[in-house]
């Protein structure tokens, strides 16, 4: 593997945990969940949009399309975003980057239900293990707040969701649509359901007005987001999804270096256990070596 590939994972893996401690700020400033998933959409939309339009193609809206469209949109930012956002106000960041990286620990089991893969000893294993590392980490010696393994129980329902989002792609694609188009496609529908909900919940934010730091960050964190979520998938389609999913170490790794560095977080020891026993799992779980698809 080229010390390029190894470089943008690196890249990757840093802007993505990096993008988790910026949104802290945000939502401790009392901003609506959906306001902020509905500027992120807003943002993906030009920029995917714009990404696709370059490229010369166009965004079709048959009704599979649309099908793929809300669920990635839903499945894939609208609901684990709010999971993750509501919880983000109560947990350290870096706990949060901890339990991201438990993706392919619910993607496993979801995939046996599907019958898209085998049965496999090693990686049942890894889902016990990373589980273990959970209990740990929502237990009274990890020092977290009062109550947060309540809050550690929502923020595990984003990555549920990405391992549902990423298991149904898998089985059944995505209508014909190439990776770009079906996330500006998603971003698009999913700025209108955002904005119904946003309004909905009293949780609009007007960018026009009352401009502060936080609103600022919106916007970087919209802009990260939407270049980072790019820069993968060209990733999986050059290295293979095996590959690209070795991101899940750097995120959580750069996470919890982020929070401590910008946000002066630190932890109990018990924390850094359940990192170690959670990385032993998310490495015995990952899916075997594929070879790598089409970069186009």
């Amino acid at each position: 593997m080229s010390f390029r590939l190894l470089g943008l994972l690196a890249l990757l893996g840093a802007g993505w945990g990096l993008s988790g401690v910026l949104a802290k700020p945000i939502v401790e400033a009392g901003h609506g969940t959906f306001g902020i998933i509905l500027w992120q959409m807003v943002i993906g939309t030009i920029v995917l949009g714009g990404m696709t339009v370059l490229r010369g193609k166009t965004l079709p809206f048959g009704r599979q399309h649309v099908a793929v469209y809300v669920f990635i949109a839903l499945g894939g930012t609208i609901l684990p975003n709010a999971a993750s956002y509501t919880a983000l106000v109560h947990l350290p960041a870096g706990i949060m980057a901890i339990i991201i990286a438990v993706v392919p620990m619910f993607a496993f089991p979801i995939a046996l239900l599907l019958g898209s893969e085998s049965f496999d000893f090693k990686r049942l294993l890894g889902l016990l293990v990373g589980l273990v590392g959970v209990v740990i980490l929502a237990g009274p010696q990890s020092a977290l707040p009062s109550g947060a393994w309540i809050w550690i129980a929502i923020a595990l329902i984003a990555p549920l969701l990405y391992g549902i989002e990423g298991n149904v792609v898998a089985k059944w694609g995505t209508a014909g649509l190439d990776p770009i188009q079906t996330l500006a496609g998603a971003s698009l529908v999913g700025s209108g359901i955002a904005a119904v909900l946003a309004i909905g919940t009293q949780g609009w934010i007007d960018p026009f007005t009352g401009w502060d730091h936080t609103k600022a960050l919106i916007v970087v964190n919209s802009l990260l987001h939407a270049c980072i979520y790019s820069g993968y998938v060209w990733l999986v389609g050059r290295a293979g999804a095996s590959f690209a999913a070795q991101v899940s170490y750097l995120v959580t790794g750069f996470g919890v270096l982020w929070a401590m560095v910008l946000l002066n977080e630190s932890y109990a020891g018990w924390v850094w256990l359940a990192l170690g026993i959670m990385f032993i799992g998310l490495f015995l779980v990952q899916p075997r070596d594929e070879a790598p698809s089409d970069p186009a």
